[in-house]
């Protein structure tokens, strides 16, 4: 138990709640979930039955159009959670997740959601940072499409997913990072070129190495 409530008190939902009381009291209600790589764990437009927290591993969040054309609109590592708004505005599932690599999972229940909000009423203070954190990203990937050319896109794609530098992230492929840049795989392909060649990047059996973090982080814009 002190494992879970350790890793509760670790999450924006509930980081000021009162003590260890609290936190296991909560904790009665988390279950458990292991998934596969490609495992789809919620579909878009389903009615929504849990909140889900990352242990560990990788979740991309998507939209497919019905040309079968995919726009990820982020990814969720450790500590990350998916499925909110859906939880709380009683609306159908916005995107779908899946399982980028083995993950392991906490998930609770929309009903329970709420029976620990009315036990716990710090809990909804946070529920309003979280959602409004999430509209703040959300406004910035609109800008991100709207106004930045892919290049820094591509770069502040890499930013945000670089772990380490050495792979402790998920390794994004060059689809996976034309569907969050809204482009083909070849325009990010001839992108890391172009910052391998200028020496910003290192791309090695595949894995891609930043070398230059400031000039990475300039070519991606403020806010980085």
């Amino acid at each position: 138990m002190s494992n879970l409530t350790d890793f509760l008190q670790s999450t924006p939902y509930f980081n000021n709640l009162a003590g260890k009381n609290e936190l296991e009291g909560i904790g009665r209600y988390v279950l458990e979930k292991k998934a596969e790589k490609g495992d789809l764990i919620v579909a878009e437009g389903e009615h929504p039955t849990a909140l889900y927290f990352v242990v560990s591993g990788a979740i991309k969040l998507f939209k497919t159009s019905p040309e079968g054309k995919e726009q990820i609109f982020g990814i969720v590592y450790g500590g990350g959670t998916f499925n909110d708004v859906a939880v709380f505005d009683g609306g159908r599932n916005p995107v779908s997740a899946q399982a980028m690599v083995a993950s392991t999972l906490y998930s609770i229940r929309k009903s329970d959601i709420e029976i620990i909000i009315k036990e716990h009423p710090g809990v909804a203070v946070n529920v309003g940072k979280v959602l409004a954190g999430q509209v703040r990203q959300l406004g910035g990937l609109v800008e991100d499409l709207s106004f930045k050319n892919v290049m820094a896109r591509v770069a502040k794609i890499l930013i945000e997913n670089s772990g380490d530098g050495y792979g402790r992230q998920h390794r994004l492929t060059q689809q996976d990072m034309a569907a969050m840049a809204g482009t083909a795989r070849e325009v990010v392909g001839r992108s890391l070129k172009s910052l391998e060649d200028d020496g910003v990047i290192k791309i090695e059996r595949h894995r891609i190495i930043i070398k230059d973090i400031d000039v990475l982080r300039d070519i991606a814009g403020a806010n980085v």
